[in-house]
């Protein structure tokens, strides 16, 4: 195997958030199904920015969240997503790359506007979003290149990825690469209403083993086994893929890896103010571990710190250096 460009190379949804607060009766007024993810036009788009009030904007999108957190820990980073040749594309663009993260997706020159996500946050900090893929949903396979795939120690796909057809294809070609050459392949499964649209798909990616790491919420494990029993969901998990990590908010995380498991405690929050992110931060911290050969432990607190630092502030970015957070925490970076 030829040693690594890459520590971990993400593929996603390239979309740019809209975050605005709001409250309960607000979601129920737009007929919003509270802390999930919705995928809707653009013509709903316009009409749910229109009624929004004050917002902030940033780059965003599941696996490029996870990406910019570990190139902020100190990791060799790469992203594939698609976006347009337009302002909100070349800002898209601009913001991944000066997060020291290479990404080299070409840019679409026609069809629709670069992705945008209307994520709206209640005062408990939850996080509901309707999310327009607009240029996202033409990544295909071309857009794959075989050689940066194989340079990387671990690809990351997100589960929304299952959504556009043609960037499902995508991912298939990228795993298929990335086992041709020794890597590994790890998956989000990013949401339970995702998990709900392509329950089987999952699973049949796990159990033929296109995937090997598999990151999930609480939430997403139930929805996926159809159960209301975690240590039951836990074990089914367990026998469906070689390793695994089920976030528990508060609770901390669970990883699974043949007949160990390793319990880690949540980092100390003072306050949840938006928990965008909080998943695909959890996952970079977690990730970074890995890839540094830490122990299940190590990996996470890595991923438990991330967490915390990103859900304390609005956006799914760090605001904070995870690298000197790691430090000031006595982990290893």
């Amino acid at each position: 195997m030829t040693t690594a460009r890459f520590d971990v190379l993400g593929i996603g949804n390239a979309i740019f958030d809209v975050l605005v607060h709001t409250d309960d009766a607000f979601l129920a007024a737009q007929g919003m199904s509270k802390g999930g993810m919705m995928l809707i036009d653009e013509a709903r788009a316009t009409a749910i920015y229109a009624a929004m009030g004050p917002a902030t904007e940033m780059s965003g999108g599941s696996a490029a969240n996870t990406i910019v957190g570990l190139a902020d820990l100190g990791a060799s980073a790469a992203y594939v997503g698609k976006v347009k040749d337009d302002q909100i594309g070349r800002m898209y663009s601009h913001d991944i790359r000066a997060a020291k993260v290479t990404f080299a997706t070409p840019t679409a020159a026609d069809g629709p506007a670069t992705g945008c996500s209307y994520i709206l946050v209640t005062p408990d900090g939850e996080r509901t979003m309707n999310t327009y893929l607009g240029a996202a949903q033409n990544l295909t396979p071309a857009d794959i290149d075989p050689a940066q795939i194989s340079a990387a120690r671990i690809t990351y796909l997100e589960g929304y990825l299952w959504d556009p057809p043609e960037a499902k294809k995508a991912f298939v070609k990228a795993a298929e690469i990335a086992h041709g050459a020794g890597r590994q392949v790890a998956l989000t499964l990013s949401d339970a209403f995702c998990i709900g649209r392509y329950r089987d798909e999952f699973l049949d990616l796990m159990r033929r083993h296109v995937v090997d790491i598999v990151f999930a919420n609480e939430a997403e494990l139930l929805s996926l086994y159809e159960g209301a029993d975690f240590e039951a969901g836990l074990a089914q998990l367990r026998r469906d893929v070689r390793f695994a990590v089920v976030t528990r908010s508060e609770k901390g995380c669970v990883v699974v890896s043949g007949e160990e498991t390793t319990a880690v405690p949540a980092s100390v929050v003072a306050k949840v103010v938006d928990t965008t992110g909080a998943g695909d931060l959890f996952a970079a911290g977690f990730l970074f571990g890995l890839v540094r050969g830490a122990s299940h432990e190590i990996c996470g607190r890595f991923g438990a710190l991330a967490a915390a630092e990103v859900i304390q502030h609005i956006g799914a970015r760090p605001q904070t250096s995870l690298k000197d957070l790691a430090r000031q925490h006595g982990l290893p970076v």
